[in-house]
């Protein structure tokens, strides 16, 4: 009589053990996410390199970040006032601002992608065994669902603050529409991140005598 309960119970445990072995399903769509992130450290190169070559006066990479970045060059007006054409670009502040700022989106998403990474492999697939690691990032030790979506949640609003300040820049290429819309939306990602942040606090309340 004893043999059926523990044949019974080694049945329920297979499903178990499957449904959690379905976990490493996630696993390809980290190794994609590392492909995205070489990618963009190549977009940074491009575009760095671009740079460096615009101002020992390559006018055709000028021109290649002049297009990237979305710069509007000044128009030409005839004495009626008709636009004739375009200035030639020319490597000026607003020009080098937008380029660097540019080049920190990059790597503000880059960021995020580590934090999707990491945190997520860590999170929802295996642990990584890095306690003793030199290198080990200060927020993985005490990561979980909940900090890592403020965390995530913290890293769009900076991503976010660095497309309206380029908007900002050359707000002359741009209506009033889109520059409202762009704020309504970036401050629709602060509403978003405090609450997100509030709710979970609310879930997980400070031990008692915590300060």
């Amino acid at each position: 009589m004893s043999a059926l309960p523990d044949t019974a119970s080694a049945r329920l445990r297979t499903l178990p053990n499957l449904i959690f072995m379905s976990r490493w399903l996630q696993l390809p769509l980290y190794l994609g996410l590392i492909l995205a992130q070489g990618v963009y450290v190549f977009h940074f190169w491009v575009e760095l390199v671009h740079l460096i070559e615009a101002v020992f006066g390559n006018e055709a990479a000028l021109e290649k970040l002049v297009n990237s970045i979305g710069y509007q060059l000044p128009p030409i007006r005839d004495a009626a006032g008709t636009i004739t054409g375009y200035a030639a670009p020319q490597l000026n502040e607003t020009v080098i601002m937008l380029v660097v700022l540019a080049l920190i989106d990059v790597v503000m998403i880059s960021n995020l992608l580590i934090m999707v990474i990491v945190g997520g492999y860590e999170t929802f697939v295996s642990r990584m065994n890095l306690q003793s690691h030199p290198d080990q990032p200060e927020w993985l030790s005490h990561v979980n669902a909940s900090v890592l979506k403020v965390k995530l949640a913290t890293a769009i609003i900076g991503i976010s603050s660095i497309h309206l300040l380029k908007t900002f820049i050359s707000a002359a290429n741009y209506t009033e529409h889109v520059l409202m819309w762009q704020t309504l939306i970036h401050i629709t990602f602060l509403l978003s991140a405090l609450a997100i942040a509030l709710t979970d606090r609310m879930m997980t309340p400070p031990l008692r005598g915590e300060h």
